[in-house]
């Protein structure tokens, strides 16, 4: 299982192994992370899992869908570089070691 670590907007971190095929968010709900909420329980429906992906990532991530990009809009905290919704994101082996920052608020 790869290991994700989630940075609290505080600087707090949270290493996290999550099983393949999970998303971001459903890892960091599954363990306790604070800062991802997944109201919706990963239906791309609510932009309450924002996180912030680093930039040396992005090219091993899926491509952001038309969805995606226009809950990232209805987001608390704005949207920049590096924006995604952690429901969006599945946990595959490339991506061992991933850094997700969390917003100060969803």
């Amino acid at each position: 299982m790869p290991l994700i670590k989630y940075v609290a907007a505080d600087g707090t971190e949270h290493v996290v192994e999550a099983p393949v095929g999970v998303s971001v968010m459903k890892a960091a709900v599954d363990n306790g992370i604070p800062g991802i909420e997944g109201i919706c329980g990963g239906q791309c429906a609510c932009a309450t899992c924002h996180c912030f992906i680093e930039d040396a990532w992005s090219e091993r991530l899926p491509p952001m869908d038309e969805l995606e990009d226009e809950m990232l809009a209805e987001t608390l905290v704005p949207r920049r570089a590096g924006s995604r919704l952690g429901c969006q994101v599945a946990v595959n082996s490339q991506l061992e070691g991933l850094i997700v920052h969390l917003p100060e608020s969803q």
